[in-house]
């Protein structure tokens, strides 16, 4: 009896992960001295920024080429969903320990400061949310959820739906519609990333709401300014793919990248609703 075993291909050796580590190494201690103001912190993270794109744009471009080149099978792509599960995974508990701290601000911080012997201490100090804690006393308005944060929870619903026709377009052969699809969900990527752009504009100017509007503005600007950063990574992958469609890549068959990226950007879109609802509504 014989078995045929499929060869897992090994990469050869690559540079790439060193301009990786000393990117991040210029951008953290670029920030870092940037923050208290010495000079060479500006230029340090733009120098690290063109090294981690110089990176991302060669090592990508090689897995690219080995992919299209026909050096994956089927091991190989088991272990791309799986990295990208846990890679996803990591980014729900991301999320999840920002929730955890407005949880714990609402529920927990903000009533004992207000009862017992923290009253004594911050005397007046009312419980209640949106509040920017005891120690804020310049007034700000609270983000309401009617108006751009619903326009733009309608439009990643709909950037959703219209990613998961261009999916089916893949599966049935269909380019038009699958290029079409992926063009439309990333001019809703844009197009929401405008509306928060504009969100963040007014309030700050017209609302007094800024990063230093005690636990309600940090809160509110960690959470969905995060967001906004996750939906630009997406939009970005998501035009790698177009393009890479356009030159006429993938198949019905064979299309992990583009499913990898349809998982992030749902995933995108799944925070969102509980942002909507925690950060705006309630």
């Amino acid at each position: 009896m014989s078995s045929t075993f499929e060869k897992y291909f090994v990469p050869e050796p690559s540079h790439f992960p060193i301009f990786g580590s000393a990117a991040l190494l210029l951008i953290g201690s670029g920030a870092a001295m940037w923050l208290n103001r010495v000079s060479p912190g500006s230029w340090m993270v733009a120098a690290g920024f063109a090294t981690l794109i110089y990176m991302l744009f060669g090592w990508f471009g090689q897995v690219i080429r080995e992919s299209e080149g026909g050096k994956y099978g089927k091991q190989v792509d088991k272990s791309f969903r799986w990295s990208m599960g846990w890679f996803i995974f990591s980014e729900v508990m991301f999320f999840a320990a920002f929730f955890g701290v407005l949880f714990y601000v609402r529920v927990l911080a903000i009533p004992e400061l207000s009862e017992g012997k923290s009253a004594m201490l911050w005397e007046g100090f009312q419980r209640a949310w949106p509040s920017g804690g005891p120690l804020v006393e310049e007034a700000f308005s609270p983000m309401h959820a009617w108006g751009i944060p619903a326009i733009n929870t309608l439009i990643l619903l709909t950037s959703g739906a219209t990613l998961t026709w261009a999916h089916w377009g893949l599966l049935k052969g269909a380019r038009g519609q699958l290029i079409n699809g992926l063009a439309l969900t990333v001019l809703l990527g844009v197009i929401f990333l405008g509306l928060q752009a504009y969100e963040y504009s007014h309030a700050y100017h017209e609302m007094n709401l800024k990063l230093s509007s005690g636990i309600y503005g940090s809160t509110f600007f960690m959470l969905t300014g995060f967001h906004g950063m996750h939906v630009t990574i997406g939009a970005t992958m998501l035009t790698v793919i177009l393009v890479r469609c356009l030159k006429g890549h993938f198949t019905a068959e064979r299309h992990f990248a583009f499913e990898a990226v349809a998982w992030y950007w749902h995933f995108v879109d799944v925070v969102w609703l509980f942002l909507f609802v925690v950060v705006y509504w309630l």
